[in-house]
């Protein structure tokens, strides 16, 4: 078995509402950022995962990103997978 770091990023699909990258946008705005468009919010999942292989820690947190990490109907995923651990 290899360890693995995992870097899952989760963002809002283009189209859904996101009213807290609204928010920053308008907040960035009001601060004096300009140039500041399609502000998005999202979250960074981090962890370590045991596996045999690459291919098989990215089908496994393909699977868990579906199941848990992300709403597949309104968020989208992008994974990151690297030897070593998560810290």
């Amino acid at each position: 078995m290899t360890d693995y770091r995992i870097e899952v990023r989760v963002t809002p699909r283009r189209g859904i509402l996101d009213p807290q990258g609204k928010a920053v946008g308008g907040a960035l705005a009001s601060l004096g950022f300009s140039g500041v468009d399609e502000v998005h919010v999202g979250r960074l999942i981090v962890f370590g995962l045991q596996a045999g292989n690459e291919a098989e820690a990215r089908e496994r947190v393909d699977a868990m990103c579906r199941q848990l990490l992300a709403n597949p109907v309104t968020e989208d995923f992008a994974v990151t997978v690297a030897a070593g651990s998560a810290s």
